[in-house]
């Protein structure tokens, strides 16, 4: 399946392609050149009310993610010390009560041994956590956390359907475990491995330190095609049409891959420093944050040139966003303690 309006290949001539072949040995990711990894820019105060409903968490929200087997909403707070607090929130719950904002009914409280980065999902009514020297696997009805040893910093965790993980480490190494967590295959040769898009049958990554985005050869032990990521990448989604969104926050723009072959098929500007990302299945839209303007705009991507569907305020530094695929609303987290904001679909411009 593929949209209308999709652009041909020939628009990877915009990115330097690099072939790397071979194994990498360990020491690699120390002769690579490589940048500071971009991050969000730093918010300015408000000038406008959030859009919709405003749940008032005084806790940093590092993550958001919808859970697909529960149906909950799920914050990820590493605030703390040693550990994470992770706030597992009915979405119905997020409704304005009085101008203060609203309660925090329907709130349940999660402590997780370990200090956790991200969050991803696993099977049905599960999450992964990365967190450094394990993956966490958080069960959301019991609350029973178990831990899958790593060797290494762990930065990014993806499940496939077969129990497989994959998992990157701040040293630049993508491994795959198999169900019972041995390790079935290691890549080197990054200089970090902080995000993994799994479409199809190909795993890509996106390398902060070198703004890059590698497809692996799995089961050859060995990176494949890489593309630049413009300035400064910092995120990544996948979607159904097994597109790869990123965001250049450095660059202010969004761009648009396919893997198997690597191949950018869109970019366009943003601008105010593009972030987090989210994808709405029900009308092939795009979300994603703007930290120095505190917006969160919508694009469609269904046609070779994006056009832009919505533009809301937020919540001051918006830093994480998810969309709940069962009704379509949309989902704004804080990291500055100012709470998590509801945007539900029929008020925005292009419903679902």
């Amino acid at each position: 399946m593929r949209p209308r309006g999709w652009l041909p290949s020939a628009l990877a001539s915009v990115a330097v392609l690099v072939l790397i072949a071979g194994c990498s040995s360990d020491s690699d990711g120390d002769k690579l050149q490589t940048r500071p990894a971009a991050t969000a820019a730093v918010a300015p105060e408000r000038t406008a009310q959030p859009t919709g409903d405003v749940l008032r968490l005084a806790n940093p929200i590092g993550g958001l993610l919808a859970e697909t087997g529960t149906g909950a909403l799920v914050a990820l707070d590493t605030n703390r010390d040693a550990g994470t607090t992770l706030f597992v929130i009915d979405p119905a719950t997020i409704a304005r009560k009085d101008a203060e904002g609203a309660s925090d009914t329907g709130v349940r409280t999660l402590l997780l041994p370990a200090r956790g980065i991200g969050l991803a999902q696993g099977k049905p009514g599960e999450l992964l956590v990365p967190a450094d020297h394990r993956i966490m696997r958080v069960d959301i009805t019991s609350g029973v956390t178990t831990d899958i040893p790593v060797d290494g910093d762990a930065r990014s965790v993806r499940y496939r359907d077969d129990g497989a993980l994959f998992v990157g480490t701040a040293d630049g190494k993508v491994r795959e475990l198999a169900p019972d967590g041995t390790v079935a295959e290691t890549i080197s040769g990054l200089a970090s491995a902080d995000a993994l898009a799994l479409t199809g049958d190909h795993l890509s990554v996106l390398d902060r330190r070198q703004t890059s985005l590698t497809q692996l050869d799995l089961g050859k032990d060995r990176l494949g095609l890489a593309l630049r990521a413009g300035d400064g990448a910092t995120n990544l989604i996948t979607d159904p049409f097994d597109r790869i969104t990123v965001t250049d926050t450095a660059g202010n723009e969004l761009l648009v891959y396919t893997a198997g072959p690597l191949v950018l098929r869109q970019r366009f500007p943003v601008g105010s420093s593009p972030y987090a990302l989210a994808y709405d299945q029900r009308s092939d839209t795009v979300w994603v944050t703007c930290t120095q303007s505190n917006e969160v705009v919508g694009f469609d991507l269904s046609t070779g040139i994006p056009k832009e569907v919505g533009r809301f305020p937020t919540v001051r530094q918006p830093n994480s966003v998810t969309i709940d695929q069962r009704t379509g609303d949309l989902f704004v987290g804080s990291a500055t303690g100012d709470g998590l904001q509801r945007i539900r679909a029929d008020q925005r411009k292009k419903g679902q």
